[in-house]
């Protein structure tokens, strides 16, 4: 025990690793650290179990038990790592199993005695070491516990609150300070810390004159050689491409949202759904039983599947790994949605975003639009809808349509009714684009239906767009919005868009929603983040969850961030939101998809 002044290095789960032990006393040393302590979990997931016991005794380590070390010492049937997911369990016992039967009988023995803790004095404060934490040895402190979850941990500490709290055992590193404590989760050498980085890490832990302060230090190491020793010796895959990327591909569902949100795997495959029709028949993108008065249902046909994501019934492709990432899967569609303005010549009574001549501009800029183009394909998007408000009111539609077009598959969702002059001219150059797609708004087979929602005149002028459209050759998708006044219509609406090339899976019929000015109507079906997959839509006001919920105003509760936000961090946002947003029994929301 030093009385004034320490340097201490600290780290946790060596997990059979001995590149990185072994690295890891040669940066301390270099560092001057006096003193090396490792909390806990001297095997697992590595190969070589032994060949870290002389590395730890030869660099005279201060060990304490962590959980698996407990286990081996007394020869248990598994590792006691505290998972309640039996996939998480599943690859635990595939490492336990191995490091039991590759453990030594003398170093197991040695495991045995090792303390559960150190708690000692230094440089005036009071240090408390432990592996999970005060509460288990198991417990697992992670980053996103709240303060008050930290302090009835440090409560739980015999003796009281200490000074300064370090742990181990989640394997991802972080700081904070509760109250007067530093509370300090040092990471792991063993293994990677679940950010794309093959380096592990570690803790230096500097104590002078009654203060604390710790810094967190990424080690480099022979990972390549540690991955072709877990090769040779044929352990899962997955646990050497965690070593080669440092990318976690199992024991994932133990990792609250945020954290997770933050890694590359989100999900276990098999966790996956493979139903998820819409809740109570209410996807927009899904077939939705019509009934005319005393006739039989007539359903609507489903549009197919973006070729970009997989069927919406099925599982993402099997490329080996036990778990997926969301976005890009049915869960979260490589789809973005962006709001070229607000303001529109139309002010339907259903509008889930409250447009109308007099709605709030929020018109984006086309340099910002580019950019949001260009940052799309960077972060993998393969889909771009881009809609209003009417975006043929905007000054700078077609520079826009015209950019996106060239880059990504893109959809522009206009009410087909500002097709003259100056624009007439525009949407002709237009013509013969591949990457681009015009959807629309039909309300009914006649005038009287559609403009009762949607303003006089409006039903006539929208079918003459649609009519010049499809002369350039244009292609066409229209939703139909059910409302009380078109039941009965469905199939003369369909039989007239077929006309302007307008056929299966370029015509369906969706549910009015309770948003926007919609808010109040009884027949409208209500709609959450609890029931509807995420498609990532960019407003100049945020991001928010769903297109249906673009307007800050009408939908706060879909608002995932205020402002401009990067994609790359909107993304791991609407993960981490999706995963807390699971229900109780781990299953995922129902579907409810917006694009035709």
């Amino acid at each position: 025990m030093l009385d004034q002044m320490a340097r201490l290095a600290v780290f946790g789960g060596a997990y059979a690793n001995p590149y990185a032990v072994s690295a890891c006393l040669d940066d301390a040393r270099a560092r001057g650290c006096e003193r090396v302590v490792c909390l806990g979990d001297l095997g697992g997931f590595g190969a070589e179990c032994d060949a870290v016991w002389p590395l730890l005794t030869g660099g005279g380590v201060e060990c304490i038990a962590g959980n698996y070390d407990i286990a081996i010492g007394r020869g248990d049937t598994d590792c006691g790592c505290g998972y309640a997911d039996e996939r998480d369990n599943h690859f635990a016992q595939l490492m336990y199993d191995h490091t039991l039967a590759h453990t030594g009988r003398d170093f197991a023995a040695w495991m045995r005695e090792l303390p559960g803790e150190l708690r000692e004095t230094i440089g005036g404060l009071d240090v408390h070491m432990v592996h999970g934490s005060p509460l288990a040895v198991n417990d697992f402190l992670w980053e996103s516990l709240d303060d008050d979850e930290l302090r009835m941990r440090l409560d739980a500490c015999a003796g009281g609150r200490p000074d300064v709290l370090l742990c181990t055992h989640t394997g991802i590193p972080w700081q904070r300070t509760v109250d007067a404590t530093l509370v300090v989760n040092v990471g792991t050498v063993g293994r990677p810390a679940n950010d794309g980085r093959p380096e592990t890490w570690y803790a230096v832990v500097d104590i002078a004159d009654g203060q604390a302060r710790c810094d967190l230090v990424p080690l480099a190491y022979d990972w390549r050689a540690h991955a072709a020793s877990m090769r040779a010796a044929r352990l899962p895959e997955p646990f050497v491409e965690t070593v080669e990327t440092g990318w976690w591909t199992t024991c994932l569902e133990i990792v609250p949202p945020p954290e997770r949100a933050r890694g590359a795997f989100h999900v276990y495959r098999e966790a996956m759904p493979t139903g998820f029709e819409a809740a109570d028949g209410a996807g927009w993108a899904e077939p939705v039983e019509v009934r005319s008065p005393g006739g039989p249902p007539s359903a609507a046909i489903r549009p197919t599947a973006s070729p970009s994501v997989p069927g919406r019934s099925g599982t993402p492709r099997d490329d080996g790994r036990p778990v997926v990432s969301l976005f890009g899967t049915p869960l979260f569609p490589p789809r973005l949605w962006v709001y070229s303005n607000f303001h529109c010549n139309l002010a339907c009574a259903y509008c889930v975003v409250a447009s109308s001549p007099h709605a709030r501009r929020r018109e984006m800029p086309a340099w910002r639009f580019r950019a949001l183009v260009d940052e799309a394909l960077r972060e993998g998007f393969t889909e771009l809808y881009l809609t209003g408000g009417e975006p043929f009111v905007h000054p700078d539609i077609l520079e826009m349509i015209e950019y996106a077009s060239d880059r990504l598959e893109t959809v522009v969702l206009t009410n087909a009714m500002l097709f003259r002059g100056r624009r007439r001219r525009e949407l002709a150059r237009l013509s013969g684009r591949p990457g681009l797609v015009l959807q629309s708004s039909m309300d009914g087979a006649r005038a009287e239906t559609h403009d009762r929602w949607r303003g006089a005149g409006s039903w006539q002028r929208a079918m003459d767009g649609l009519d010049y459209a499809a002369s350039l050759g244009l292609p066409l998708r229209v939703a139909m919005t059910q409302t009380p006044d078109n039941r009965d219509e469905v199939e003369p609406l369909r039989a007239r868009l077929a006309t302007m090339g307008v056929t299966g899976d370029g015509f369906a019929v969706r549910p009015l929603v309770q948003r926007g000015f919609a808010a109040e109507v009884d027949d409208a079906v209500a709609v959450s983040d609890a029931v509807m997959i995420p498609e990532l839509t960019v407003t100049t006001d945020g991001v928010h969850w769903h297109p249906v919920g673009g307007d800050r105003d009408a939908s706060p509760d879909f608002v995932v961030a205020e402002g401009q936000v990067p994609l790359a961090e909107a993304k791991r946002r609407i993960v981490e939101r999706f995963l807390a947003l699971r229900q109780a029994d781990g299953s995922l929301p129902d579907a409810f998809h917006c694009a035709v």
